[in-house]
């Protein structure tokens, strides 16, 4: 009885305490929670930051409104224009979906190369900068839309919507071309008789239109954190000039620090509120 009483106590402390991950750049400290529903993804990036694996390593693939990359070890000493992004420590983690996990800005998620069982990096990662949308754009089926317009297209009595089309897509490029077939959804369901709509979670519509991120990655790469002090510092690495290969021009290097600290003072430190147990 008292053995059991000693290991409930055990647990209730332990469970009361979580670790916060400090990410120190030269544009400001980032800090961040990691998910215990990805608990692998979990043990290992406290692994490499106790160890020190990360220090000094280089965001080396930053795209505006999308994510800043790091977590190379080859980035350590990379000299000025090498192509990064290839290493890691020699290890994969298999992938850890849940629903409600997605990619909204401040996410902590796994790279990963294009592997069918979609393993992540052993150490690579990115933090989602992202962009706001507006529901219709998160609504959309695209690839409907796409093959619906196409018919669209076809049809003889629709000749100066194609050449519209066509035009946009010439002058402006994909991504004009892909905003004028959401801007045109209704007429095109309308006209072809088809619905090009798709479901997302409420939590997801509300986070992505008001807080923003990067949809299309969800359910494909793993989300295993978040930033929860510190977006602004995402943005300021952001918009920093790059190359032709998305690294930055001028190296923006980090420290790693993860500390064990009760859940109340990171609350109080930072505002974040953590998930209510279930008894």
């Amino acid at each position: 009885m008292l053995l059991l009483a000693g290991a409930m106590l055990f647990t209730a402390c332990a469970s009361e305490k979580e670790y916060l991950v400090t990410i120190k750049t030269e544009y400001g400290d980032m800090h961040a929670i990691l998910y215990d529903e990805t608990p692998q993804h979990k043990e290992n990036f406290i692994k490499l930051a106790k160890e020190g694996f990360y220090d000094s390593l280089l965001f080396h693939r930053v795209i505006e409104d999308f994510m800043i990359q790091t977590g190379d070890p080859d980035s350590k000493d990379a000299k000025a224009g090498r192509p990064l992004g290839s290493g890691g420590p020699g290890y994969q983690i298999p992938a850890e979906f849940d629903k409600d996990l997605f990619h909204v800005k401040g996410a902590l998620s796994a790279a990963r190369t294009n592997n069918p069982e979609k393993k992540s990096s052993g150490s690579q990662f990115y933090i989602v900068q992202g962009k706001k949308w507006t529901e219709k754009e998160l609504t959309t089926d695209m690839n409907k839309c796409g093959a619906a317009a196409r018919q669209l297209m076809e049809r003889g009595d629709q000749d100066s919507v194609k050449q519209m089309l066509i035009n946009i897509y010439q002058t402006e490029g994909p991504e004009a071309y892909g905003n004028k077939l959401i801007e045109m959804r209704d007429y095109i369901s309308d006209v072809m008789q088809v619905d090009l709509t798709k479901e997302i979670a409420p939590e997801r519509l509300k986070a992505y239109t008001t807080i923003g991120g990067a949809p299309h990655l969800d359910d494909e790469y793993t989300v295993f954190g978040k930033v929860i002090d510190g977006l602004e510092v995402i943005d300021k690495i952001a918009a920093q000039p790059t190359d032709q290969r998305d690294r930055p021009k001028s190296d923006i290097r980090m420290m790693v620090e993860v500390e064990e600290m009760p859940k109340k003072k990171i609350t109080k430190l930072y505002g974040y509120e953590f998930p209510k147990e279930e008894k």
